[in-house]
């Protein structure tokens, strides 16, 4: 998929040099499809990973996920600035 974005890339400006659109214009238009294209990857490479990460998730049997979440303590201490009770905050 890559070798065709950068294959686009190349072939797009060409042909419209080829067509009598300025060197200027020509080289504006790679680099916005550059810039597309790299936005694209970024964005599929998350999502690959997203999903991953879910299947991942999915595998996992529920109570295992529990103890690791702090659910087996009854207290969920991941942090954050909470005060304890009502305790007044300086």
């Amino acid at each position: 998929m890559v070798r065709w974005a950068a294959f686009s890339c190349v072939l797009v400006p060409v042909v419209l040099v080829g067509y009598g659109t300025s060197l200027a214009g020509a080289a504006g238009t790679a680099l916005g499809l550059a810039a597309v294209t790299g936005a694209c990857r970024l964005l599929l490479r998350r999502s690959e990973r997203g999903a991953a990460q879910l299947r991942a998730a999915e595998r996992t049997p529920h109570h295992v996920l529990h103890v690791q979440h702090g659910g087996a303590d009854g207290g969920d201490r991941r942090g954050g600035r909470h005060a304890g009770g009502n305790t007044p905050v300086d």
